[in-house]
């Protein structure tokens, strides 16, 4: 009887590296997505911490009281688009990095300096991953912050293309890299080693599909709530400088400096409660969701490609 391996295509090159960013793109689409209504009252306590000072629970309150409930989903389309692209190329990308080092370093030293490599492949991954994410990601803390501003994506994109130029998409480039990057760093990180924790203790290869599910769910949460504390204060800022247009003449660098300044160490953690529930619930999702359109797109075989966890 032909066994799993030679019954099943291996899978490389295009074909490998599509179905990881398909994976990647959903699960990170799907869980950004369905939270928005948390990512609504954190970019509202944050930007306005004086109204929003009740906490996560207030926050809810406060939105659908002054707005109706509708306004918890502001945003929603901006939010997917962005994520969706975000994740093929950050968990895509993640995966590719990796081999690559696995091809330049040897299995052995990429196997024993694991963590550098994760820390790398991760890391370049994100950078361009936020290529995509950020205007997507301007237009819809701009929505959030101002109501008012437009109806949707296409309209709030439209109009900050036309007012304000291709530069409005990018002007938190700096703080979403100081971001994404060491909270991606971090999630990859800690999800790899509590994996590899759990994994000494009862081998995947003796867990049943469910088990493992559950593995990936509780990694994932360990890694968001790691990710989450490590990414904050440039969460803030990101916020900060995306909510309205810089005056005249004044710079990136410049704006995020008297941020920074404004800020303070304290108020750089403004909603940290609302955003380790956020992140540490779509962390623990993706993994899974991850995991499980994995197995589900035949990526058992994987040809070339070789796990170093």
């Amino acid at each position: 009887m032909a066994t799993k391996t030679e019954t099943q295509p291996q899978l490389s090159g295009i074909d490998l590296y599509s179905r990881f960013a398909l994976a990647g793109a959903i699960g990170c689409s799907v869980t950004h997505g369905a939270l928005t209504p948390v990512d609504v009252v954190k970019t509202r306590i944050q930007l306005d911490p004086i109204t929003y000072n009740r906490g996560m629970i207030g926050g809810f309150k406060q939105v659908i009281k002054n707005e109706g409930a509708g306004a918890l989903l502001t945003g929603v389309g901006p939010t997917f688009a962005g994520y969706f692209l975000q994740g093929a190329l950050k968990f895509g990308g993640y995966e590719l990095f990796k081999q690559q080092a696995i091809n330049y370093l040897g299995y052995e030293n990429a196997s024993k300096y694991r963590t550098g490599v994760y820390l790398a492949s991760s890391a370049l991954a994100e950078f361009f991953a936020d290529i995509a994410l950020c205007p997507l990601e301007a237009t819809r803390i701009r929505l959030v912050s101002e109501p008012t501003y437009a109806n949707g994506l296409v309209g709030g994109f439209t109009k900050m293309l036309k007012n304000e130029g291709v530069g409005a998409f990018y002007a938190g480039f700096g703080p979403i890299l100081f971001k994404q990057i060491p909270y991606t760093m971090a999630k990859f990180v800690v999800y790899e080693k509590t994996a590899e924790a759990i994994y000494k203790v009862y081998p995947k290869k003796d867990m049943s599909s469910t088990l493992q599910t559950v593995t990936n769910l509780s990694s994932g949460l360990v890694a968001g709530l790691v990710a989450a504390v490590v990414s904050q204060p440039a969460d803030t800022m990101l916020s900060k400088i995306n909510k309205t247009p810089g005056a005249p003449g004044e710079g990136t660098t410049s704006r995020l400096i008297k941020i920074a300044k404004e800020l303070g160490w304290k108020g750089s953690y403004t909603g940290i409660g609302a955003r380790l529930v956020m992140v540490g619930t779509l962390t623990a999702f993706q993994f899974a969701i991850y995991g499980d359109i994995k197995k589900a797109l035949g990526m058992f075989c994987l040809g070339n490609h070789r796990s170093i966890g």
